[in-house]
């Protein structure tokens, strides 16, 4: 049996719980199958807003504190505080509570979500269960996408209109996904160290050439350590990655310059340009002239 502390709502909440009889009839839709929203909600400064569910909930559950602070904890284990910008995901089945600081309460954000693709953005990875701070920019894309999913679903539950929220839905989950693998060391906050800043280090010295130590020393990090977190959320070894990055931007001067495939080479860094074009076509799956005269557009 789900527990709730308050039994009303919150001055100026936004809640909407879809009917279940329109998810039985839009849920099979090939565009609203793979995820979907159930249930949706803005509660500002819920003093005394708590939860239970020994059971846990069918569906996954997104949480996003705007302000504020408040706790959850999975399957009885110790409460996680949640805090201002930060987003955590209960998993389907699970049993959790949660409930808002008295001293502080939150303001959150939440999203019921279910679907096929449901355990695919959001199982296998430890992140997903403990609170995280996402960016500034991320966090406004939250909000946004939360009053676009609120307000189209508020007029009415058209066909269209859940098709569209079940897309946005996608958007958010992807969002999450995207924010909850950027990994961080722990410790000092302007020690925290950010995936997003090291791949932008590397963008910013494409027609240079940086070392494997160069990196992990931009990073705050060991070059073991260094490789083993970028490689873990990549796919990819560091350099690797940097040199992918090169031929993407020489992808770009072939297409949009008239400069020889030698003249790119240096221009990237490459001494030698048989290197840079066995590297391109490893890469590319063609040579570079090849690239070059193949249609576009």
């Amino acid at each position: 049996m789900d527990t709730m502390k308050k039994q009303d709502g919150f001055m100026s909440q936004k809640l909407i719980v879809l009917p279940d009889d329109i998810i039985a009839e839009y849920a099979t839709h090939p565009l609203i199958r793979p995820l979907y929203i159930t249930d949706i909600g803005y509660f500002p400064q819920a003093l005394h807003h708590y939860r239970e569910r020994p059971a846990g909930s069918a569906a996954y559950i997104v949480m996003y504190c705007m302000a504020g602070e408040g706790w959850v904890s999975l399957s009885g284990q110790k409460k996680q505080i949640l805090q201002k910008g930060s987003v955590m995901v209960i998993p389907a089945n699970m049993p959790h509570e949660y409930g808002s600081s008295e001293t502080n309460p939150w303001t959150i954000y939440w999203f019921h979500m279910k679907g096929e693709n449901a355990d695919s953005f959001f199982e296998g990875i430890d992140q997903y269960t403990i609170p995280t701070q996402v960016s500034v920019e991320n966090s406004a894309k939250i909000i946004e996408l939360f009053h676009q999913c609120y307000d189209l679903l508020q007029k009415g539950y058209s066909l269209n209109r859940i098709i569209y929220v079940s897309q946005l839905a996608s958007h958010l989950a992807a969002l999450i996904r995207f924010s909850q693998q950027q990994p961080h060391v722990p410790g000092k906050q302007k020690k925290k160290h950010d995936l997003e800043l090291s791949l932008q280090f590397m963008s910013d010295h494409l027609e240079q050439n940086i070392s494997l130590q160069e990196l992990a020393d931009q990073a705050h990090l060991s070059v073991p350590h260094y490789t083993h977190v970028f490689k873990k959320t990549t796919g990819y070894s560091p350099i690797d990655y940097y040199l992918r990055l090169k031929i993407q931007l020489a992808c770009q001067y072939l297409d949009l310059t008239e400069q020889s495939i030698k003249e790119i080479s240096i221009r990237l860094g490459f001494q030698d340009p048989y290197y840079f074009s066995r590297l391109f076509k490893k890469i590319m799956g063609k040579a570079p002239l090849v690239y070059r005269n193949t249609r576009k557009g």
